[in-house]
């Protein structure tokens, strides 16, 4: 598929790089960010989950946006989070995303309680008003707040959202959400399914792994947008075994490492993530070895 919205293709989450005493290493992210778009990359998500936005100070996070601009060379290529406790300061960071040029912004609901459709409607609506488009994260485990078919069909025909990154696992809600609201595109949310939203008409990938091996992600992304299963599923059996950390509670320490494995810089994360255990890491260490040795970076 021929990449015609700023948030299609391989949008990779990307991971902060961090030096040993934990600032943030901004030429070490900007060669990062540029080596993701010459390796076949689409674009990068700063400021994710994945990129401990949670941990970063104000100046840290609006920095971070405005050297993945630099890096990437187009603002369009750029899908910062926006995620806040509150709309006003989501907003903020929409707004801020949108000076800087950024082509869309990621934005999950509002996650310091279990919101009701009403309250995440306005939230949605709220961060709207900055004027770039918004791509709606769904995330029910971590924030508690799901965002189903029925109502992303409603925040989308409400005019406030142009995508879903879809990472609740369930595979079964993208035919749903292709009835009810066509127009909406899908975004694959989890590594480990990407082959099964791929089939099920997403559009595009905010990605993990990509950060530690982008060349080998970037073609398994298009054999599957493809469905080229020929060369996507034994790509996908070799790739699995580190995809599905994408979707467990230690996903940023894991790619992480592995990006460290793969020559990338990763280093090391902020409180309140701590460091894979001895049995952890060396399964993300074997798993990415075998990766590397078998010529997928």
């Amino acid at each position: 598929m021929t990449r015609t919205k700023p948030w299609h293709g391989i949008m990779v989450a990307t991971a902060l790089p961090l030096r040993d005493d934990l600032s943030v290493d901004y030429d070490a992210y900007a060669a990062h960010v540029a080596r993701l778009i010459a390796d076949g990359c689409d674009g990068v998500v700063p400021n994710g989950s994945l990129g401990e936005y949670q941990t970063l100070t104000d100046d840290e996070r609006a920095r971070v946006v405005r050297v993945a601009v630099e890096a990437a060379g187009d603002g369009a290529r750029v899908m910062p989070g926006v995620s806040a406790y509150g709309a006003a300061e989501a907003r903020r960071w929409a707004e801020q995303a949108a000076e800087e040029g950024c082509g869309s912004v990621l934005l999950l609901p509002p996650n310091a309680y279990r919101a009701d459709d009403a309250t995440v409607r306005a939230h949605y609506a709220e961060v709207a008003r900055a004027g770039v488009p918004v791509v709606a994260y769904n995330n029910p485990h971590d924030t508690k707040v799901d965002l189903g078919p029925g109502l992303l069909a409603r925040m989308h025909a409400d005019g406030h959202v142009v995508a879903v990154k879809e990472f609740s696992g369930d595979v079964r809600r993208a035919y749903e959400l292709a009835e009810l609201a066509p127009e909406l595109d899908l975004l694959v949310g989890a590594d480990d399914v990407l082959v099964e939203l791929a089939l099920a008409g997403a559009v595009g990938w905010i990605a993990g792994y990509p950060n530690a091996l982008p060349g080998a992600c970037a073609a398994l992304y298009r054999a599957a947008l493809a469905h080229d299963l020929d060369l996507a599923l034994p790509l996908y059996r070799s790739l699995h075994p580190l995809l599905r950390w994408d979707s467990r509670t230690e996903f940023v320490q894991a790619i992480k490492l592995s990006m460290d494995i793969a020559g990338r810089p990763g280093g090391p994360t902020r409180s309140p993530r701590s460091p894979l255990t001895e049995a952890q890491a060396a399964a993300v260490r074997a798993a990415t070895e075998k990766a590397l040795a078998e010529g997928l970076d």
